[in-house]
């Protein structure tokens, strides 16, 4: 099976396996409830699938249980940066126990990013930059 088809199959599963963080914080990002910002949770960022993501901001948000190692989080984020991504980490028990102060942290993040389009910006020219695609390609 294609590897580009495997992460999409995984990103789909992902997203009806939510851990017990991931809900909660889900929560407050959908339906744009944090500052009016969009957010979708596992997208694909071949090879990888983040667990939340601003297309806006261009800010990708990971919820980290136990199995995350500093060193693997560490290229990951590298990579990511170089596509033009920022990433930011909360772990599970962050999550859990301090809900307020993570979300003021990704707001204030938000809020200290650029905008990854022009919103003034109206017309037939006007075109936002595309969404990441799943094989990599444009970033």
């Amino acid at each position: 099976m294609p590897r580009n088809k495997r992460l999409g199959e995984r990103a789909r599963k992902l997203r009806h396996e939510l851990t017990e963080p991931e809900m909660r914080l889900w929560r407050h990002l959908s339906n744009k409830q944090l500052g009016g910002y969009k957010f979708r949770h596992q997208t694909r960022f071949d090879p990888y699938v983040a667990d939340f993501f601003c297309p806006q901001k261009a800010l990708i948000i990971e919820v980290d249980g136990e199995t995350h190692t500093p060193e693997v989080d560490a290229c990951r984020d590298a990579l990511l940066a170089a596509r033009g991504f920022t990433t930011i980490r909360f772990t599970n028990d962050e999550v859990m126990t301090n809900m307020d102060g993570v979300l003021i942290a990704i707001l204030d993040t938000l809020e200290k990013l650029p905008d990854r389009w022009d919103r003034s910006c109206s017309g037939p020219d006007y075109r936002p930059l595309p969404n990441p695609s799943p094989e990599g390609e444009g970033l």
